[in-house]
């Protein structure tokens, strides 16, 4: 008896942004999401959202969702492969972006791998790439270090160890935060970095209210932009 061949897990990036579904997929992902019924998504509410905004046909209701969001991220990843090892093609998809990137959906992949799921990822929007390709820094080096510390001293010391890293490799550093402390961590970079430190602050990244800008510490002194409760991604450089 001939054992069942795996079916293949789609990596579907979503939108980053209301109303850049336009922006944000291909016609080869339209393809992929209507030749499939089985998901692996983070948020469920978000992913049925882009579902429909890309055009599936598939009623949603006879979907099948498997929800890995931080309500079941301790649940056995092993219990989201059944559709896939009975043959069955599924995507994957994050809350916002690519999945597996800066997303515990790589648990998933890494998994897949493990089990000899093919694995295929989809062009489609990513924050840190967007930035970093907005920034006008080095994109031969760089390094996303995600979530910067809360506490304050702690967080000032990573800064100067990022301006170090920066300047040291000339290699660019990429970091987030929750959006709701957004200014906190942007006043924080004015007052620990160096004048002459390069600083780019991307938000909003393919919504309408985008919002990119590159310069100096020195000069962003003078200019500071609201960006409570809007997504953000910072990078500072150090060319000289």
């Amino acid at each position: 008896m001939n054992k069942t061949q795996p079916g293949t897990l789609f990596l579907i990036p979503v939108p980053l942004a209301d109303a850049a579904a336009q922006k944000s997929f291909t016609p080869y992902l339209v393809d992929t999401i209507n030749s499939i019924d089985t998901y692996i998504v983070e948020n469920e509410k978000t992913a049925r959202k882009f579902l429909k905004e890309a055009g599936i046909r598939l009623p949603q209701q006879q979907l099948i969702i498997h929800d890995y969001g931080k309500h079941n991220r301790n649940s056995p990843v092993g219990n989201f492969f059944k559709q896939l090892l009975s043959g069955k093609d599924v995507g994957l998809m994050s809350e916002a972006g690519c999945p597996g990137v800066a997303d515990p959906g790589a648990d998933i992949v890494a998994e897949a791998h493990k089990r000899g799921v093919r694995v295929v990822p989809l062009v489609g929007p990513s924050s840190i790439l967007l930035a970093l390709m907005a920034s006008g820094f080095s994109g031969q080096s760089f390094t996303f270090h995600g979530y910067l510390p809360i506490d304050k001293a702690q967080r000032s010391r990573k800064l100067r160890e990022l301006e170090q890293l920066a300047e040291r490799n000339r290699q660019t550093q990429l970091f987030i935060e929750t959006p709701f402390r957004n200014n906190q961590l942007f006043e924080e970079v004015l007052k620990t970095c160096q004048p002459s430190t390069a600083f780019c602050v991307a938000c909003d990244l393919t919504a309408e209210s985008e919002y990119i800008k590159t310069q100096s510490v020195a000069l962003w002194r003078k200019e500071k932009p609201d960006l409570h409760k809007r997504p953000a991604i910072f990078l500072i450089y150090r060319n000289t």
